[in-house]
Protein backbone atom coordinates (compact mmCIF):
# COMPACT_ATOMS: atom_id res chain seq x y z
CA UNK A 1 0.00 0.00 0.00
CA UNK A 2 1.25 3.68 -0.80
CA UNK A 3 0.50 6.83 1.64
CA UNK A 4 -2.46 7.48 -0.21
CA UNK A 5 -3.84 4.42 0.10
CA UNK A 6 -2.87 4.43 4.17
CA UNK A 7 -4.21 7.90 4.35
CA UNK A 8 -7.53 7.23 3.52
CA UNK A 9 -7.65 3.82 5.69
CA UNK A 10 -7.06 5.80 8.31
CA UNK A 11 -9.85 8.03 7.29
CA UNK A 12 -12.29 5.24 7.07
CA UNK A 13 -11.06 4.26 10.79
CA UNK A 14 -11.21 7.42 12.57
CA UNK A 15 -15.02 7.82 10.65
CA UNK A 16 -16.03 4.57 11.69
CA UNK A 17 -14.46 5.48 15.66
CA UNK A 18 -16.38 8.99 15.45
CA UNK A 19 -19.91 7.25 14.98
CA UNK A 20 -18.93 4.46 17.78
CA UNK A 21 -18.66 7.49 20.35
CA UNK A 22 -21.33 9.25 18.84
CA UNK A 23 -23.38 5.83 19.37
CA UNK A 24 -22.38 5.19 22.86
CA UNK A 25 -23.09 8.60 23.68
CA UNK A 26 -26.78 8.20 22.11
CA UNK A 27 -27.38 5.12 23.73
CA UNK A 28 -26.36 6.93 27.24
CA UNK A 29 -28.56 9.78 26.65
CA UNK A 30 -31.76 7.76 25.58
CA UNK A 31 -30.77 4.99 28.47
CA UNK A 32 -30.44 2.45 25.96
CA UNK A 33 -27.72 0.50 27.44
CA UNK A 34 -30.31 -2.61 28.59
CA UNK A 35 -31.99 -2.09 25.42
CA UNK A 36 -30.59 -5.83 24.83
CA UNK A 37 -31.17 -6.87 28.44
CA UNK A 38 -28.64 -7.79 30.45
CA UNK A 39 -27.18 -10.24 27.31
CA UNK A 40 -24.21 -9.94 25.06
CA UNK A 41 -23.19 -10.09 22.29
CA UNK A 42 -26.79 -11.42 21.43
CA UNK A 43 -30.02 -8.97 21.88
CA UNK A 44 -32.68 -10.23 24.21
CA UNK A 45 -31.44 -14.34 22.85
CA UNK A 46 -31.64 -13.02 19.16
CA UNK A 47 -29.21 -12.78 16.79
CA UNK A 48 -31.58 -10.13 15.15
CA UNK A 49 -33.51 -8.51 18.02
CA UNK A 50 -36.85 -6.99 17.98
CA UNK A 51 -37.57 -3.73 16.49
CA UNK A 52 -38.14 -1.69 19.63
CA UNK A 53 -36.31 1.80 19.85
CA UNK A 54 -34.25 1.28 22.68
CA UNK A 55 -32.81 -2.60 21.19
CA UNK A 56 -32.34 -0.80 18.29
CA UNK A 57 -29.71 1.67 19.49
CA UNK A 58 -28.04 -0.57 21.29
CA UNK A 59 -27.43 -3.30 18.85
CA UNK A 60 -26.78 -0.24 16.17
CA UNK A 61 -23.92 0.84 18.68
CA UNK A 62 -22.81 -2.77 19.23
CA UNK A 63 -22.39 -3.29 15.29
CA UNK A 64 -20.69 0.04 14.74
CA UNK A 65 -18.15 -0.97 17.36
CA UNK A 66 -17.45 -4.35 15.82
CA UNK A 67 -16.83 -2.41 12.44
CA UNK A 68 -14.64 -0.03 14.90
CA UNK A 69 -13.17 -3.41 15.92
CA UNK A 70 -12.81 -4.38 12.18
CA UNK A 71 -11.11 -1.54 11.08
CA UNK A 72 -8.44 -0.70 14.10
CA UNK A 73 -7.04 -4.28 13.27
CA UNK A 74 -6.99 -3.29 9.31
CA UNK A 75 -5.09 -0.27 10.09
CA UNK A 76 -2.66 -2.28 12.81
CA UNK A 77 -1.35 -4.73 10.14
CA UNK A 78 -1.21 -2.43 7.62
CA UNK A 79 0.59 0.39 9.18
CA UNK A 80 2.58 -2.61 10.59
CA UNK A 81 3.64 -4.03 7.34
CA UNK A 82 3.94 -0.88 5.24
CA UNK A 83 4.66 2.02 7.40
CA UNK A 84 8.07 0.54 8.84
CA UNK A 85 9.43 3.87 9.16
CA UNK A 86 6.47 5.81 10.93
CA UNK A 87 6.66 4.46 14.81
CA UNK A 88 4.64 6.95 15.98
CA UNK A 89 1.75 6.32 13.19
CA UNK A 90 2.23 2.60 13.97
CA UNK A 91 1.58 3.51 17.78
CA UNK A 92 -1.52 5.61 17.04
CA UNK A 93 -2.60 2.18 15.52
CA UNK A 94 -1.78 0.01 18.25
CA UNK A 95 -4.16 2.73 20.75
CA UNK A 96 -6.77 2.48 18.62
CA UNK A 97 -7.28 -1.46 18.66
CA UNK A 98 -6.63 -1.76 22.15
CA UNK A 99 -8.40 0.99 23.68
CA UNK A 100 -11.33 -0.07 21.02
CA UNK A 101 -11.23 -3.80 22.56
CA UNK A 102 -10.93 -2.12 26.01
CA UNK A 103 -13.94 -0.41 25.99
CA UNK A 104 -15.99 -3.21 23.84
CA UNK A 105 -15.16 -5.66 27.03
CA UNK A 106 -16.39 -3.03 29.66
CA UNK A 107 -19.62 -2.23 27.34
CA UNK A 108 -19.83 -5.92 27.24
CA UNK A 109 -19.74 -5.68 30.97
CA UNK A 110 -21.96 -3.29 31.82
CA UNK A 111 -24.80 -4.98 30.70
CA UNK A 112 -24.04 -8.37 32.33
CA UNK A 113 -23.18 -6.64 35.76
CA UNK A 114 -24.21 -3.60 37.06
CA UNK A 115 -21.62 -0.91 37.15
CA UNK A 116 -21.19 1.79 39.60
CA UNK A 117 -21.55 5.16 37.64
CA UNK A 118 -17.46 5.97 38.39
CA UNK A 119 -17.03 2.57 36.19
CA UNK A 120 -19.22 3.62 33.58
CA UNK A 121 -17.81 6.73 33.58
CA UNK A 122 -14.33 5.33 32.34
CA UNK A 123 -15.90 3.00 29.93
CA UNK A 124 -16.72 6.72 28.03
CA UNK A 125 -13.33 7.77 28.68
CA UNK A 126 -11.45 4.68 27.15
CA UNK A 127 -13.70 5.11 24.26
CA UNK A 128 -12.64 8.32 24.03
CA UNK A 129 -8.94 7.44 24.24
CA UNK A 130 -9.75 5.25 21.05
CA UNK A 131 -11.25 7.92 19.00
CA UNK A 132 -8.34 10.22 19.81
CA UNK A 133 -5.93 7.59 18.50
CA UNK A 134 -7.84 7.35 15.32
CA UNK A 135 -7.63 10.82 14.98
CA UNK A 136 -4.29 11.49 15.79
CA UNK A 137 -3.40 8.11 12.73
CA UNK A 138 -5.29 9.98 10.62
CA UNK A 139 -4.20 13.53 11.06
CA UNK A 140 -0.49 11.78 10.97
CA UNK A 141 -1.14 9.72 8.08
CA UNK A 142 -2.81 12.80 6.39
CA UNK A 143 0.79 15.27 7.14
CA UNK A 144 2.70 11.92 6.30
CA UNK A 145 0.86 11.61 2.59
CA UNK A 146 1.42 15.32 2.33
CA UNK A 147 5.37 15.14 2.53
CA UNK A 148 5.19 12.15 0.63
CA UNK A 149 4.48 14.35 -2.00
CA UNK A 150 6.58 17.60 -1.61
CA UNK A 151 10.36 17.65 -2.64
CA UNK A 152 11.35 20.10 -0.19
CA UNK A 153 11.82 19.80 3.45
CA UNK A 154 9.47 22.74 5.88
CA UNK A 155 11.79 24.65 8.38
CA UNK A 156 10.02 25.24 11.44
CA UNK A 157 11.26 26.96 14.36
CA UNK A 158 11.84 24.66 17.91
CA UNK A 159 9.45 24.28 20.31
CA UNK A 160 10.34 25.45 23.97
CA UNK A 161 10.49 22.57 26.68
CA UNK A 162 8.00 25.37 28.55
CA UNK A 163 5.65 24.91 26.35
CA UNK A 164 5.77 21.27 25.57
CA UNK A 165 5.13 20.70 29.14
CA UNK A 166 2.41 23.03 29.52
CA UNK A 167 0.43 21.42 26.80
CA UNK A 168 1.18 18.13 27.88
CA UNK A 169 -0.39 19.25 31.33
CA UNK A 170 -3.69 20.46 29.77
CA UNK A 171 -4.28 17.33 27.49
CA UNK A 172 -4.06 15.98 30.74
CA UNK A 173 -5.97 17.74 32.44
CA UNK A 174 -8.57 17.79 29.80
CA UNK A 175 -8.98 14.35 30.48
CA UNK A 176 -10.02 14.54 34.18
CA UNK A 177 -12.56 17.62 32.92
CA UNK A 178 -13.68 14.61 30.54
CA UNK A 179 -13.69 11.92 32.81
CA UNK A 180 -15.75 14.46 35.96
CA UNK A 181 -18.27 15.68 32.79
CA UNK A 182 -18.92 11.58 31.99
CA UNK A 183 -19.46 11.14 35.61
CA UNK A 184 -22.26 14.30 35.95
CA UNK A 185 -23.79 12.35 32.89
CA UNK A 186 -24.34 9.01 34.86
CA UNK A 187 -25.10 10.33 38.18
CA UNK A 188 -28.02 12.24 36.72
CA UNK A 189 -26.44 15.19 38.06
CA UNK A 190 -26.56 17.50 35.43
CA UNK A 191 -29.98 19.12 37.03
CA UNK A 192 -27.74 19.88 40.22
CA UNK A 193 -27.17 23.64 38.78
CA UNK A 194 -30.23 25.36 37.06
CA UNK A 195 -29.33 28.40 35.79
CA UNK A 196 -25.82 29.18 33.74
CA UNK A 197 -23.13 30.69 34.85
CA UNK A 198 -24.68 30.99 37.98
CA UNK A 199 -25.68 27.71 39.99
CA UNK A 200 -29.10 28.11 41.41
CA UNK A 201 -28.80 31.89 41.34
CA UNK A 202 -25.39 31.50 43.53
CA UNK A 203 -21.89 31.98 42.34
CA UNK A 204 -21.29 29.04 44.90
CA UNK A 205 -24.03 27.18 45.89
CA UNK A 206 -24.80 25.01 48.85
CA UNK A 207 -22.14 21.78 47.98
CA UNK A 208 -24.41 18.87 48.75
CA UNK A 209 -25.24 15.63 46.23
CA UNK A 210 -25.59 16.50 42.84
CA UNK A 211 -24.80 20.45 43.06
CA UNK A 212 -21.53 19.61 44.37
CA UNK A 213 -20.97 17.41 41.91
CA UNK A 214 -22.54 19.61 38.29
CA UNK A 215 -20.38 23.12 40.32
CA UNK A 216 -17.19 20.80 40.52
CA UNK A 217 -17.68 20.40 37.25
CA UNK A 218 -18.61 23.76 35.98
CA UNK A 219 -15.53 24.90 37.64
CA UNK A 220 -12.97 22.37 36.22
CA UNK A 221 -14.16 23.32 32.79
CA UNK A 222 -13.92 26.75 33.22
CA UNK A 223 -10.09 25.90 34.48
CA UNK A 224 -9.72 24.12 31.61
CA UNK A 225 -11.27 26.76 28.99
CA UNK A 226 -8.52 29.41 30.63
CA UNK A 227 -5.77 27.07 30.19
CA UNK A 228 -6.37 25.95 26.38
CA UNK A 229 -6.91 30.45 25.91
CA UNK A 230 -3.76 30.47 27.32
CA UNK A 231 -1.93 27.63 25.26
CA UNK A 232 -3.73 29.00 22.47
CA UNK A 233 -2.11 32.21 23.07
CA UNK A 234 1.45 31.47 23.39
CA UNK A 235 1.04 28.25 20.12
CA UNK A 236 0.05 31.30 17.73
CA UNK A 237 2.63 34.09 19.40
CA UNK A 238 5.48 31.75 19.55
CA UNK A 239 5.48 29.66 16.75
CA UNK A 240 4.07 32.44 14.19
CA UNK A 241 6.49 30.14 11.21
CA UNK A 242 4.75 27.11 12.26
CA UNK A 243 1.31 27.20 10.17
CA UNK A 244 0.11 24.04 12.47
CA UNK A 245 0.99 24.26 15.89
CA UNK A 246 -1.16 28.11 15.52
CA UNK A 247 -3.70 26.35 13.52
CA UNK A 248 -3.96 23.56 16.53
CA UNK A 249 -3.89 26.07 19.12
CA UNK A 250 -6.85 28.17 17.30
CA UNK A 251 -8.55 25.17 16.76
CA UNK A 252 -8.32 23.51 20.21
CA UNK A 253 -9.90 27.23 21.76
CA UNK A 254 -12.46 27.62 19.05
CA UNK A 255 -13.73 23.88 20.11
CA UNK A 256 -13.35 24.48 23.71
CA UNK A 257 -15.53 27.74 23.70
CA UNK A 258 -18.14 25.86 21.92
CA UNK A 259 -17.74 23.22 24.18
CA UNK A 260 -18.95 25.68 27.32
CA UNK A 261 -21.63 27.13 25.27
CA UNK A 262 -23.07 23.50 24.63
CA UNK A 263 -22.91 23.08 28.56
CA UNK A 264 -25.11 25.89 29.05
CA UNK A 265 -27.46 24.44 26.06
CA UNK A 266 -27.43 21.29 28.36
CA UNK A 267 -28.91 23.35 31.40
CA UNK A 268 -31.61 25.10 29.51
CA UNK A 269 -32.87 21.92 27.39
CA UNK A 270 -33.10 19.35 30.60
CA UNK A 271 -36.83 20.67 30.71
CA UNK A 272 -37.11 19.77 27.09
CA UNK A 273 -36.01 15.79 26.61
CA UNK A 274 -36.32 16.38 22.60
CA UNK A 275 -33.79 18.79 22.26
CA UNK A 276 -31.85 18.06 25.23
CA UNK A 277 -30.79 15.10 23.50
CA UNK A 278 -28.67 16.87 20.93
CA UNK A 279 -27.27 19.51 23.34
CA UNK A 280 -26.35 16.72 25.16
CA UNK A 281 -24.46 14.98 21.88
CA UNK A 282 -23.17 17.88 20.83
CA UNK A 283 -21.46 18.34 23.90
CA UNK A 284 -20.03 14.97 24.00
CA UNK A 285 -18.56 15.35 20.14
CA UNK A 286 -16.93 18.64 20.61
CA UNK A 287 -14.96 17.62 23.83
CA UNK A 288 -13.84 14.51 22.15
CA UNK A 289 -12.89 16.59 19.65
CA UNK A 290 -10.87 19.08 21.74
CA UNK A 291 -9.02 15.72 23.47
CA UNK A 292 -7.70 14.50 20.18
CA UNK A 293 -7.06 17.77 18.71
CA UNK A 294 -5.16 18.42 22.06
CA UNK A 295 -3.52 14.91 22.23
CA UNK A 296 -2.05 15.30 18.16
CA UNK A 297 -0.76 18.42 19.59
CA UNK A 298 0.66 17.06 22.58
CA UNK A 299 2.55 14.28 19.99
CA UNK A 300 3.60 17.23 18.00
CA UNK A 301 5.35 19.46 20.16
CA UNK A 302 7.51 16.64 21.60
CA UNK A 303 8.34 15.53 17.92
CA UNK A 304 9.48 19.41 17.39
CA UNK A 305 11.24 19.74 20.28
CA UNK A 306 13.61 16.81 19.36
CA UNK A 307 13.84 17.96 15.77
CA UNK A 308 16.93 20.39 16.91
CA UNK A 309 18.63 17.31 18.46
CA UNK A 310 17.80 15.19 15.18
CA UNK A 311 19.26 18.04 12.88
CA UNK A 312 22.38 18.16 15.32
CA UNK A 313 23.12 14.63 15.23
CA UNK A 314 22.56 14.51 11.34
CA UNK A 315 25.00 17.34 10.93
CA UNK A 316 27.75 15.64 13.32
CA UNK A 317 27.63 11.87 11.10
CA UNK A 318 28.00 14.58 7.60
Amino acid sequence: MNTKQLKWLSYLTFFVMFFATFGGTVVTKTDSGLGCGHEWPLCRGQFVPAHTIASLIEYSHRLVSGLAGLTAVAVVVCFWLFAKNRKDLRIYSWLTLIFVIVQALMGALAVVYDQSSAVLALHFGFSLIAFASSLMLALGARRMDKNQGSMTREETPPVSLAFRNFVWMVTIYSYIVVYVGAYVSHTSSAGGCSGWPLCNGKLIPDLTGSVAIAFFHRLAALLLFIAVVVMAYFAYKLHQGNRELAGLGISAAVLCLMQVFSGAGIVYTLSKPEVYIFAALLHNLLISSLFGVLCYLSVRVWQLGREPERQLRTASNV
